[in-house]
């Protein structure tokens, strides 16, 4: 499975903006995709994850200011970020968890960089 992320860049806090990612490859093997962030000098975490079944999960720091979707028939994750802040200033990733047998695996999409900042 390969990613594609896009969507970052700079936006004022309290604005919003959307990642997307698609994935291509073994689409039909994904079981769980989702989004980490990395923000300098701090270790990579969990923002949001969805299954293919559209059950989601939020770390608390975002909940109630980001929607994560998933879009199974184009084989794409969103996330919509909403009120952000300058805390959220971060290198996004979006990944994949998907069966290769009953081996489960992971692959990861690009980098791209979200700057809150007035």
């Amino acid at each position: 499975v390969q990613l594609q992320a896009s969507g970052g860049g700079l936006v004022q806090p309290g604005g919003s903006l959307r990642l997307s990612c698609a994935a291509s490859g073994s689409v039909f093997s994904i079981a769980v995709m989702g989004w980490y962030r990395q923000a300098p000098g701090k270790q990579r975490e969990l923002v949001a994850t969805i299954t293919r079944g559209f059950s989601t999960y939020y770390t608390d720091s975002v909940k109630g200011r980001f929607t994560i979707s998933r879009d199974n028939a184009n084989n794409a994750v969103y996330l919509q970020m909403n009120s952000l802040k300058p805390e959220d200033t971060a290198v996004y990733y979006c990944n994949a968890d998907y069966f290769i047998g009953s081996d489960l695996r992971r692959s990861w999409g690009q980098e791209t960089q979200v700057t809150v900042s007035s």
